[in-house]
């Protein structure tokens, strides 16, 4: 029997920024073609998410063409004074994204909340009303939308193509409480788009990585910054009964 830890779910919006960090030393900020791991990752922790796990993305696949758009931005300057930036973001963007959840094996002052069916409804619940929390593709000012899908239903305008190559990308970052080192590090890859599906790597499989800086993990206590969410899941099952 499949376990009930996987989600599908279709994100679009106007714009989306997943940025090259070799495009903002000089605060411009240019798009990559596709969305990164790390970006993906956000979106399924803004539709759900506990530090008792980790969502995992499988795959993704782009359903529309591939397209840029540059707009004139005033970024707000600390020091005073104005500045001109031109930021080159993906327009009119719609993706089809499978993802699951793993237990965070680092986090075994979490262990009591380690319910699979009750994360799991719980998620399966707010990918249905759109994400508990506010949906981005990328950056801010990037609002999206999310809705529940079958991954691969409907036409995408890549599923002809045999493979298109992206080069050196970045894949996403590795934070201390899921690494278990105390240690701010990024993943690096070479992706590969065959007929619009993009598989990812699983964090793990990343051989390019590189360590940022040191950094500490954050500390969880149940009844003061964390909820084990026993009463969500139960009015969802009355929710349910009710129907």
């Amino acid at each position: 029997m499949e376990k009930e830890n996987k989600i599908c779910f279709r994100v679009l919006g106007p714009l989306a920024m997943f940025s090259d960090p070799l495009t903002r030393v000089g605060g411009e900020k240019f798009s990559y073609p596709i969305p990164t791991y790390q970006a993906l990752k956000g979106i399924a922790e803004s539709i759900y998410w506990k530090p008792t796990f980790v969502w995992v993305i499988d795959r993704a696949r782009v359903m529309r063409p591939i397209r840029t758009e540059s707009k004139g931005v005033r970024p707000v300057v600390y020091s005073g004074g104005n500045t001109l930036s031109i930021y080159t973001y993906l327009a009119d963007v719609e993706y089809q994204v499978e993802a699951h959840f793993e237990w965070n094996e680092n986090r075994s002052d979490l262990a009591g909340d380690r319910n699979e069916n009750k994360h799991y409804f719980i998620a399966k619940r707010m990918v249905e009303l759109g994400g508990r929390r506010d949906v981005f593709l990328g950056a801010r000012e990037c609002q999206a939308y999310v809705e529940p899908c079958a991954f691969g239903e409907g036409k995408g305008v890549y599923d002809e193509l045999d493979e298109i190559s992206f080069g050196l990308m970045v894949h996403g970052i590795n934070y201390p409480d899921e690494t278990g080192r105390d240690k701010l590090g990024v993943r690096l890859w070479q992706p590969k788009m065959n007929h619009g599906v993009i598989k990812f790597p699983h964090p793990k499989d990343c051989a390019l990585t590189r360590e940022i800086k040191d950094y500490s993990i954050k500390a969880f206590a149940p009844g003061k910054n964390f909820s084990y969410c026993d009463e969500l899941y139960d009015e969802l099952n009355k929710a349910g009964e009710a129907r």
